[in-house]
């Protein structure tokens, strides 16, 4: 008994002690200070409920001291961190009590601040030296990569360099159109220029063999002009002539040889070019100048039919509309029927008011019951048509017209017709011997031809109308005698293009650049034509020219002097040129336009006429009529 008093009194010592002890530390953790001049003195003492228990056991940090972050920090979080730490510190500061001094809360609120800003900078170093590492250990990594890939570079890298450098010179070759037969012809021209060389020709079996790829090569190419013509094997034979190519490359070494002999090649290859050129140029003038064999049929079958009519079926309905001032009269002069008709039918499709239009067409004595003819069968709705021979004229005559003295002169004739023409004059397109017919030049006689009107719109055989042309006759030339639209869009238009500048008088007299302007569809006003007498001016050029230096043969450099400073500019979709020439016309234009002109030798009419126009022109015409058929006149 004695013994377990001890006992017991040390039981409750070592138990009851410490459990005391600690509700008594808890006690005071949790009860404010007992005046405002405690929490002055020191605090720092002060604890919050939320703040952990600092354990007395470990080691206590200072709270001035801030330790580095152990862990990596991301620069997401920076400004999350830092507005987080800035809230604490508000918050911090208005929970202090009232009766807190102003130096006490600047106190505290300035070391919450240093507090943030060290922690920032902290971060912010952290962040840089990551950074560094990283980017350090990329580098590193990549300096790694080089030296391994330059360590295994010997023979197979080399050899799939080589091996992707030509994959993507294929790749740039076969995006380019019809890129393999280029590349066999290149060949070609190659192999001739090796064939020909000594240290080569030397070598028998290096010789065989590129005989036996050259045969290859051309059995391929054959006709073609596009790789989808190509049989499957070209890539194949592309491929091993190449080959046979480089042995050669090896084989001669003399680079100034093969420099010297692919020059004379190529010297040689703009010679044939050049004379290709020309022959092209003399053969499309000759089939421009040529009457297809359908088209020489058509004025023999109506001459035929024409004189078996009555002389009462021969005239021409409405004879009194041809003199009369007010209406929309029409001058064309052609010997084609077939092109006379389509500018007629095209007029009158698009005329607003067809009984109000009148066509004054003058062809030469050879198709004249043709033309009477095809229009009596085919009359233009209630348009009014007179059909008249040049040889009615009686007036225009040698003695009253230079240019029809000229046209009939031994030289003139001489100039056209000499076989050797070909080979003494570049420029055949003035050598027409169109220009040799009056009817070309009867534009020039408007007033005398029609002594009662007072305006006249003139049509080419070679145009097609789109619109009514009504609006022609309102505008108002401000007395200027031709209205026509200009063609100095591009510079060779101008007048230094058709006439010799190197002669005096016409370097005197006339600007070089000044814009030129198209015939072809053209007002004239022929009471201002008659004052200023324009006819009379004319033929003063005509006799100046008579040497023919002051301009070459036609009538668009006559009518440039003619009507110089005269010409009224009219609105270019009015008239649009170029499509029997240029293959380029702009397809937005031409469907605006008014009237499109056929001007150049490919004349929709013939086989060499461009197949993208020439649905303009072959719309109006009537390919079943009997004339047509029986002729075989085919769109």
């Amino acid at each position: 008994m004695v013994k377990r008093k001890p006992v017991l009194i040390l039981l409750c010592i070592t138990v009851l002690a410490p459990i005391v002890l600690y509700t008594d530390r808890l006690s005071a953790s949790f009860s404010p200070p007992s005046s405002n001049d405690g929490f002055i003195d020191d605090a720092s003492n002060w604890s919050f409920v939320n703040e952990p228990e600092k354990l007395s056991a470990l080691h206590q940090d200072s709270s001035d001291a801030l330790k580095e972050p152990a862990g990596v920090v991301y620069s997401d979080n920076l400004s999350n961190s830092v507005q987080i730490s800035a809230k604490s510190t508000d918050e911090l500061v208005k929970e202090l009590p009232l009766g807190n001094s102003r130096e006490h809360k600047s106190r505290v609120l300035s070391a919450a601040i240093e507090g943030t800003q060290s922690e920032k900078r902290v971060i912010e170093q952290v962040i840089q030296r990551e950074n560094s590492d990283s980017s350090q250990e990329n580098k590193e990594n990549q300096e790694n990569k080089v030296e391994m890939q330059s360590e295994q570079t010997p023979p197979k890298v080399e050899a799939r360099k080589a091996q992707t450098s030509t994959d993507n010179k294929q790749q740039s070759t076969a995006a380019m159109p019809d890129a393999t037969v280029r590349q066999l012809r290149d060949q070609l021209i190659r192999a001739r220029v090796y064939q020909g060389l000594g240290p080569l020709r030397s070598n028998p079996r290096f010789t065989r063999e590129l005989r036996a790829r050259i045969r290859d090569v051309q059995r391929v190419l054959s006709d073609a002009t596009k790789d989808s013509e190509l049989p499957k094997s070209a890539n194949e034979k592309l491929r091993l002539m190449e080959q046979t190519l480089a042995k050669g490359k090896q084989i001669q070494d003399d680079c100034s040889t093969v420099v010297k002999k692919l020059r004379a090649i190529l010297h040689s290859s703009e010679e044939q070019l050049r004379v290709h050129k020309k022959q092209t140029m003399f053969l499309t003038q000759l089939a421009a100048k040529t009457l297809p064999k359908s088209l020489h049929c058509l004025p023999l079958r109506l001459s035929t039919e024409y004189y078996s009519l009555d002389s009462s079926r021969q005239q021409f309905p409405n004879p009194e509309k041809l003199e009369d001032p007010r209406l929309y009269h029409y001058a064309l002069f052609s010997d084609n029927i077939l092109a006379a008709s389509v500018v007629v039918n095209s007029t009158m499709t698009h005329a607003k008011h067809p009984a109000d239009h009148v066509f004054h067409i003058v062809t030469d004595r050879l198709n004249y019951a043709a033309m009477r003819m095809w229009f009596l069968a085919n009359p233009p709705g209630r348009a009014t048509i007179q059909v008249q021979n040049i040889e009615e004229f009686t007036w225009l005559n040698e003695s009253y017209s230079p240019v029809l003295k000229q046209l009939g002169s031994r030289s003139m004739i001489d100039y056209y017709f000499r076989t050797h023409r070909g080979n003494t004059d570049s420029n055949l397109k003035f050598r027409n011997p169109k220009y040799l017919s009056i009817l070309n030049h009867l534009r020039f006689y408007l007033p005398e031809m029609f002594p009662k009107l007072n305006k006249v719109v003139f049509l080419d055989d070679d145009i097609v109308v789109q619109k009514d042309l009504m609006g022609l006759w309102q505008i108002d030339l401000k007395g200027k005698v031709n209205g026509a639209v200009e063609t100095c869009r591009e510079s060779f238009h101008r007048f230094d293009r058709y006439l010799n500048f190197s002669h005096p008088l016409i370097a005197k007299n006339f600007n070089p650049r000044a814009c030129g302007w198209a015939y072809g569809m053209n007002v004239f006003d022929l009471d201002q034509w008659r004052k200023q007498n324009i006819t009379e001016i004319y033929h003063s050029w005509q006799n100046l020219n008579h040497d023919r230096l002051l301009w070459r043969l036609g009538t668009l450099p006559p009518g440039l002097i003619t009507f110089y400073k005269r010409t009224f500019p009219l609105n270019h979709s009015w008239h649009v040129l170029g499509l029997g020439y240029n293959p380029n016309v702009n397809h937005r234009d031409i469907e605006r336009a008014a009237v499109i002109h056929y001007n150049g030798n490919m004349k929709p009419w013939l086989e060499i006429g461009m197949p993208k126009y020439r649905n303009y022109w072959s719309k109006y015409v009537d390919y079943d009529q009997r004339y047509l058929r029986d002729c075989n006149i085919t769109p």
